[in-house]
């Protein structure tokens, strides 16, 4: 799971983090900057990013670290 969570979810998540920290400071959408207002492409990474998101966040509760 280490895998995917470095690799996948995280870079996912932190392209979400940057397009909200655009939006909100500058009223400026990265995402739709590179594939287009409300095109399909800018559709599926809007999606790719939410599901990381959630399943980091899902990852995040179920691994607990252990206590020694």
């Amino acid at each position: 799971m280490r895998g995917l969570t470095n690799y996948v979810l995280k870079p996912l998540t932190f392209i979400g983090a940057l397009n909200w920290g655009l939006i909100g400071i500058f009223g400026f959408d990265l995402v739709a900057f590179i594939f287009g207002p409300a095109t399909l492409l800018s559709s599926i990474v809007y999606s790719l990013v939410g599901i990381a998101a959630l399943v980091w966040l899902i990852l995040m509760l179920i691994d607990k670290p252990s206590k020694n």
